[in-house]
């Protein structure tokens, strides 16, 4: 019985060795590496989604002829929120490119919303909505390292699993590629909108 032990602990050790050395043990620390990045980056994601209807509400109250603005706005938010955002879709390239797409959407429509407070000095003035477009400015920042960090781990992780010998072992264990955010359109989506508060303002947008 303890000769059998020695044989199965032996096999053990040298299947352990074996999978360390076809690059299987490095894919699972990188990949755990990808899920960690991708979760951040949906916490930020949903940091900003939190903040969009307190700022629609203080936009309203001042600027509420910029209808088409603040629909805009929210039918982006709903249109992320109909989306499961969650560590499912790195395993899901269609299902990541249309997240991707819907928070592109929502970045932009934001970033509408914010040029057009420009036109309100009162809007300008309230001490929500500058502490709001502070907190989103922020949040985009952290969106933007965020990504980063994913943009990194997934190519490190994609490298390894493309490589020889290591894409034999990928494959015979079924490990896939991770997708990642395309370049498309990356830098406009990721500049954290901004607004001047020391600029001067334009005169009020005259009601319809």
């Amino acid at each position: 019985m303890s000769r059998l032990r020695l044989i199965a602990t032996s096999l053990l050790a040298l299947l352990t060795l074996a999978l360390g050395g076809c690059g299987y043990n490095t894919m699972q620390a990188q990949d755990e590496e990808v899920k960690a990045a991708w979760s951040e980056v949906l916490n930020q994601y949903q940091r900003r989604a939190d903040l969009i209807p307190n700022l629609v509400n203080v936009v309203k109250g001042y600027a509420a002829q910029e209808k088409d603005v603040l629909i805009a706005v929210t039918n982006a938010r709903a249109g992320v929120g109909s989306i499961k955002a969650d560590a499912s879709l790195i395993n899901d390239p269609a299902a990541f490119k249309k997240f991707q797409q819907a928070q592109g959407e929502m970045s932009s429509a934001l970033s509408r919303l914010l040029v057009v407070s420009e036109n309100y000095p009162q809007l300008k003035s309230d001490q929500n909505f500058r502490d709001l477009q502070a907190q989103i400015e922020g949040t985009e920042n952290r969106i933007t390292v965020a990504r980063n960090r994913y943009v990194q781990s997934v190519r490190t992780y994609n490298v390894t699993v493309r490589s020889f010998p290591s894409n034999l072992t990928a494959k015979a264990f079924g490990l896939p590629l991770r997708p990642n955010f395309e370049v498309e359109n990356e830098k406009a989506i990721s500049k954290p909108p901004t607004v001047d508060f020391s600029a001067p303002a334009p005169a009020p947008a005259a009601a319809p």
